[in-house]
C-alpha cells in the first residue's frame, strides 16, 4: 500500500461523486464530456482547498520582494566581515528584517504541501486509465472512463501515435494547450520575482523548460491526464492573475 493511497482514494471519491451528479443531471454516463467534467470537478475541488496556501504563498513572495533590497544591503555591508561578532550581528539584522516584513522561514511549505496532491492525482488517473479500480471508482466506472473518448480519442489512450492523424491532432492539441497555459503563468511568476542576476538567468529558462516538459510528457501519459493538466494550468493562470491584483507587491 502506497502512502499516497488514502489521498488517491479521496480524489477517486470526488471523481465518482461528480460523475454520479452529472449522470443524475441527465448527461450520458459513458460520454467523454461527462468524464472530462468529472476530472474538472477534481481540479476545482483540489484548487479550492489549496486557495489559502496559494494566498499565503503569494503574500510571502511579495514580502520577500519588499525585504530583498534591505537584505542585499546587509549582505553588502557584512561582505568582508567574517569574525564571529559580525556574523552574529548579521544574523540578528536579517532576523529583524524578516520580522519587519513578516517573512516566514517556512515560506516554501505551501508549494511543498501541494506536491502529494499532484502525485496522488497522477497515480489515480494513470491507474484508472490502465483499467485498475481505485477506491470509489469501481470496475464499471473505470471501464466507462476507459471507453470514453474526446474527439474520438479514448481518455485511456497514451502517446501521440494512434489511429491516424486525428489522434495525433487531439493529443498534440491538448499537450500544446496545457503548455500554452503554463508559459504565461511562469512568465508572470518570474515578473514578480526579484532574484540575483545569476539566478535570474537560470529562471528565465523555466517557462521554456516547462513547455518542453509538457510536450514530451504528452507522448507518454494517458489522455485523461493531459485533460487534467490543461484544466489545472488554466486554473493556475487565472489564479496567478487574480492574486497579482489582490496581493500587490506593496501589500502587507
Amino acid at each position: 500500500m502506497s502512502l499516497l493511497d488514502p489521498l488517491s482514494h479521496a480524489l477517486a471519491t470526488v471523481v465518482a461523486v461528480a460523475h454520479a451528479g452529472l449522470t443524475g443531471a441527465g448527461l450520458d454516463p459513458g460520454s467523454g464530456t461527462t468524464w472530462v467534467l468529472s476530472v474538472a470537478a477534481v481540479v476545482v475541488t483540489v484548487r479550492l482547498a489549496l486557495v489559502p496556501l496559494a494566498v499565503h504563498g503569494a503574500r510571502q513572495a511579495r514580502a520577500a520582494a519588499r525585504a530583498r533590497p534591505q537584505l542585499r544591503a546587509l549582505a553588502e555591508r557584512y561582505r568582508d566581515r567574517r569574525d564571529a561578532a559580525s556574523l552574529r550581528a548579521y544574523a540578528e539584522e536579517r532576523r529583524a528584517v524578516a520580522a519587519e516584513h513578516r517573512l516566514s522561514p517556512w515560506g516554501c511549505l505551501p508549494l511543498l504541501a501541494q506536491l502529494p496532491v499532484w502525485f496522488a492525482l497522477y497515480h489515480l488517473l494513470t491507474d484508472v486509465a490502465a483499467g485498475t479500480p481505485v477506491g470509489a471508482l469501481d470496475g464499471g466506472l473505470v471501464a466507462s472512463l476507459g471507453a470514453a473518448t474526446v474527439l474520438g480519442v479514448p481518455l485511456a489512450q497514451r502517446g501521440y501515435l494512434g489511429a491516424g492523424a486525428a489522434h495525433l491532432a487531439v493529443v498534440a492539441g491538448l499537450a500544446l494547450g496545457a503548455a500554452a497555459l503554463s508559459f504565461p503563468t511562469q512568465r508572470l511568476a518570474l515578473a514578480s520575482a526579484d532574484v540575483p542576476e545569476a539566478m535570474a538567468r537560470v529562471q528565465q529558462l523555466l517557462p521554456a523548460l516547462s513547455v518542453a516538459g509538457l510536450l514530451v510528457a504528452g507522448g507518454f501519459v494517458p489522455l485523461a491526464l493531459l485533460v487534467y493538466w490543461g484544466l489545472n494550468n488554466g486554473w493556475t493562470l487565472g489564479q496567478t492573475v487574480v492574486l497579482r491584483r489582490l496581493v500587490p507587491v506593496g501589500s502587507g
